[in-house]
């Protein structure tokens, strides 16, 4: 079992910048897939940028060139790096991990992002 726990989010006005930070309780060292997911009100929830256990990143076309995932196997932590926010931004966003062995996924409980001025 892996625990999951976001923080960061926050009240941003447009064009600010927010860093989320999702610590795991255990090594993520065996966790293949970190993400970060994000749901707006009426609307499904997205996947937002994720990084693989070997470094490889990913992300969604909406934050290309704004947003950075990063993963720390020291810290158990995996970062995302919100720059230049929009309103549409808005979400509560959550941190996601699947684990290799057995396949398994987990869910944080999500913090919420506000972008707004």
């Amino acid at each position: 079992q892996v625990q999951l726990v976001e923080s960061g989010g926050g009240l941003v006005q447009p064009g600010g910048s927010l860093r989320l930070s999702c610590a795991a309780s255990r090594s993520i060292d065996s966790l293949g897939t970190l993400a970060w997911f994000r749901q707006a009100p009426g609307k499904q929830r997205e996947l937002v940028a994720s990084v693989i256990s070997g470094g490889s990143t990913n992300y969604a076309d909406s934050v290309k060139g704004r947003f950075s995932i990063s993963r720390d196997n020291a810290k158990n932590t995996v970062y995302l790096q919100m720059n230049s926010l929009k309103p549409e931004d808005a979400a509560v966003y959550y941190c996601y991990a699947r684990s290799i062995s057995p396949p398994t996924v987990y869910w944080g409980q999500g913090t919420q992002v506000t972008v707004s001025s």
